[in-house]
């Protein structure tokens, strides 16, 4: 079987230069981008910057895209690039830019350690410790969405297999690598049963040939909650798009400050490291931006490049500095901060301790690490599909699901009949509540007009296409708004769609 290598650790300490693609950013981004270089600089990290523009002045240059050909051309060339925050302008329908970079490139994973710095940053969570793995490519943020009707527009949430054992694989290697001990999947499958169910049920395949890892897996609500109230009791996190996007900035939040955090996005040909907070534009250029945020996401960068000394240098110099208490402005804390310092100051100090370790805090050990993460290529399953029927979604206007019930039961159509109606997912005919709120979007599902003898209800039999695209023509025919069609399928003889709620 082939296999993708995607490290995050390499226990070969590289000696050669690297090309990494440097994006200041907007904002803060020039000041924290410096900061950062410097310590790397200072460090004796082995990385050879190619700056490239990106963000905000592109987009006002008439680019839409944010991002030159030329700039395209460098990380695909490098690889690696580490990135300022940006800036995506307001009220101009620009797409956001970190969206774009992430889907284009195949970043699928995205990863964001939180350790609480108690009590040196403020934090209710002193021994809290855990790595949040987001996948990054699907899920809503796959941005599909349409209006349908006057009243309602829809956006597709989309999982994929590839895409849920890519990264929860990814997940139970980080954790294999870095000898932590337990991964916790999130999901909200009570609910979205295929969706989330998939994930759920990659994890549970993938996590069988993790025996040695403790597993888990939790309801996303209730899962954020305990995130929230007691992180310490969390390791590794694994979860969809959404749901990673939430609880990362819950996790950064409650470890101390969202600017502390830096994460990276990985992917199986290139990879980019960014810190997790915005650009900042009401501070930008008053020297007051913490750079730590930034600092720690080059220090996974080093770790990814096997750079893995140096980066413990930094992170332990970068500890060392916060113990004796020096501070920027965001994390000045009385009795705590003894030296308030500038973006630029702070560098400096970093600089002042590299080769020195804290006290108390946790040190940085990344060289400890067991090798490199590698990922499978995905080997696609076939399955017998089989048609059984179709949902058919209208723009209907009255609020009368009787009428169109009987009105749809009337369509004289090959060997497929209405089984039911819903509204928002809640069947309303046969046999709906009246006091269920209606919209002008029905599905409404037909099948076979095979019955059942005992129940006398249609069951779902296999159909052919041709029954599809005449019942089709005869609802256009009688006059009917049909704005979208969902083929019914099953694989293996297990169902591939959902039931209507009450059906």
């Amino acid at each position: 079987m082939n296999s993708t290598s995607v490290s995050l650790q390499n226990t070969t300490e590289i000696t050669k230069s690297i090309k990494v693609a440097v994006a200041n950013g907007d904002g803060i981004g020039h000041e924290i981008m410096d900061a950062t270089l410097r310590i790397l600089n200072a460090a004796g990290a082995k990385i050879d910057p190619e700056f490239i523009d990106i963000g905000e002045k592109v987009y006002e240059s008439g680019n839409t895209s944010g991002i030159s050909e030329k700039a395209w051309d460098a990380i695909r060339r490098n690889k690696i690039i580490l990135k300022s925050p940006i800036t995506t302008p307001q009220g101009k329908g620009y797409k956001s830019l970190n969206v774009t970079l992430r889907k284009s490139l195949g970043l699928f994973a995205n990863v964001r350690p939180v350790s609480a710095l108690h009590p040196y940053v403020h934090t209710n969570f002193p021994d809290m410790d855990v790595v949040i793995i987001r996948e990054n490519e699907e899920d809503l943020y796959a941005g599909i969405e349409h209006r349908q009707t006057q009243d309602v527009v829809q956006c597709l949430k989309l999982i994929t297999r590839p895409g849920c054992e890519r990264i929860i694989r990814y997940a139970f290697e980080y954790a294999r690598a870095y000898n932590r001990k337990k991964v916790t999947c999130m999901v909200k499958d009570n609910i979205m049963k295929l969706t989330d169910g998939l994930f759920h049920e990659v994890f549970l395949e993938i996590g069988a040939e993790y025996k040695d890892i403790e597993q888990n897996v939790q309801i996303i609500d209730i899962g954020s909650a305990r995130l929230a109230a007691r992180p310490e009791e969390y390791d590794v996190i694994v979860t969809s798009n959404l749901y990673g996007d939430i609880i990362s900035d819950i996790a950064a939040e409650i470890g101390g400050s969202v600017g502390m955090a830096g994460s990276c996005n990985i992917g199986k040909d290139v990879a980019m490291f960014e810190a997790i907070h915005g650009s900042a534009p009401d501070i930008a250029g008053k020297q007051m931006a913490n750079p730590s945020g930034l600092l720690n996401a080059a220090i996974l960068m080093l770790a990814h490049l096997g750079q893995n000394k140096t980066a413990d240098k930094i992170k332990n110099a970068w500890l060392a500095t916060l113990e004796e208490g020096i501070h920027t402005p965001d994390i000045y804390k009385d009795g705590m901060t003894k030296k308030k310092v500038t973006t630029s100051q702070f560098a400096d100090e970093i600089i002042t301790r590299l080769g020195a370790q804290p006290k108390n805090l946790a040190i940085s050990k990344l060289s400890e690490g067991k090798g490199k993460i590698t990922i499978p290529d995905y080997q696609r399953r076939d399955a017998k599909k089989v048609l059984l029927g179709v949902d058919v979604f209208l723009d209907w206007q009255e609020n009368n699901p009787n009428k169109l019930g009987k009105a749809l039961e009337k369509i004289n159509s090959y060997k497929m009949k209405l089984k039911m109606i819903t509204n928002r997912g809640v069947k309303v005919y046969p046999n709906g509540l009246k006091e269920t709120f209606c919209t002008d979007h029905w599905r409404c599902r037909f099948v076979s007009t095979d019955m059942d003898t005992k129940s006398k209800t249609l069951v779902y039999k296999e159909v052919e296409f041709e029954q599809v695209i005449d019942l089709l023509s005869k609802l256009n025919a009688s006059g009917f708004d049909v704005i979208k069609t969902e083929n019914l399928y099953e694989f293996d003889n297990k169902r591939g769609f959902s039931l209507g709620q009450g059906e």
